[in-house]
């Protein structure tokens, strides 16, 4: 069956295993803690492994999942990074007549119809829940509820909201950090300004994720590279970096094809609106469906990361300047 955040949160208890996943990384790990949480699963009953490791564990998985605890209480098994390779056996878990456990299978983006998603929606004991990064109706949603309910902040400039409605939501654990920074930050005045907002980005990379993301999309070769240099340089995962492109590129779609701009941070509103004007609908699909596949690569073919993201963005960003080029001859 398919699950709402509101179905987790009243299903979880009655459910033989779950499937989480999605692009937001960081919202699969929240509902996998939630999940511990709220069965009050205690630290001798859980039982984590990466699906790396499912063929080799296999006879501890099943032995840690269909015996009863020795310390008594719920049980629960989290098995990390699936996908749909690993439905077969992940299929013989949650349906063998023995399961004691609670079973949390985390995933990143999973196409719909594949291996695990089909085994999860169409069982009625089993549930998938989706972790899409957050548009900027929820991301701001998100802000207001994190600084102005929760930390008592008292006012968001609009600068500053655009601002960060701008630089987060590719993932809800990022996010949720920098809030809590920003809260620390201007706890004295309660007041959330533009000025406070860029002095609290500068850790996740602001200014360098920009100038990667809309000269990339607008064709500016040197920009570009430059700026990815720097992201990887201070340590930014290249599968964070895929997540962030995922998002861009599906915005700047949006406005293709809605024909209408989103509000965006004056500094990037000049490249993305040239963007807008290079980009055809058919090919941000191509390189959105060229973006799964890379992320693909990312985790299974073991090949070093920032070479299989450099390659990318280069060939992508040439691609762009000739796009450039012939859009305006």
């Amino acid at each position: 069956m398919k699950w709402k955040e509101s179905d987790f949160n009243t299903g979880i208890e009655k459910i033989r295993a779950v499937l989480i996943y999605g692009p937001d990384a960081g919202q699969v790990d929240e509902f996998c803690d939630r999940a511990v949480e709220k069965l009050e699963i205690e630290k001798d009953n859980l039982f984590a492994l990466d699906s790396n490791e499912l063929r080799d564990k296999t006879d501890a998985l099943f032995a840690e999942s269909c015996s009863p605890s020795m310390f008594g209480g719920r049980k629960m098994v989290i098995i990390s990074n699936a996908g749909d390779s690993d439905a077969d056996l992940i299929s013989e878990l949650v349906t063998h007549s023995g399961l004691c456990a609670t079973v949390i299978v985390a995933a990143g983006d999973l196409r719909a119809g594949g291996g695990l998603r089909a085994l999860f929606e169409n069982a009625t004991d089993l549930a998938t829940l989706p972790c899409y990064t957050d548009d900027a109706r929820a991301l701001a949603a998100l802000i207001r509820r994190e600084l102005s309910a929760d930390a008592g902040i008292q006012q968001i400039t609009p600068d500053a909201m655009a601002y960060m409605t701008s630089h987060l939501g590719g993932d809800r654990g990022i996010t949720r950090g920098f809030l809590a920074k920003i809260a620390l930050y201007v706890n004295d005045k309660k007041t959330v300004e533009l000025d406070d907002v860029e002095k609290c980005l500068p850790d996740t990379g602001a200014a360098s994720m920009d100038d990667f993301l809309y000269s990339l999309t607008a064709g500016y070769i040197q920009q570009t590279m430059t700026a990815l240099d720097r992201l990887l340089y201070n340590g930014v995962d290249p599968n964070a970096l895929v997540r962030m492109l995922n998002i861009h590129f599906k915005r700047l779609l949006t406005a293709v094809v809605e024909g209408q701009l989103p509000r965006l941070f004056w500094k990037v509103q000049d490249k993305f609106e040239l963007a807008v004007k290079i980009w055809s609908e058919n090919d941000l699909v191509a390189v959105l469906q060229r973006l799964t596949e890379l992320e693909q690569q990312l985790r299974t073919t073991g090949m070093p990361g920032e070479i299989l993201l450099r390659d990318f963005a280069l060939k992508l960003a040439m691609r762009t300047m000739k796009m450039a080029i012939k859009r305006r001859k």
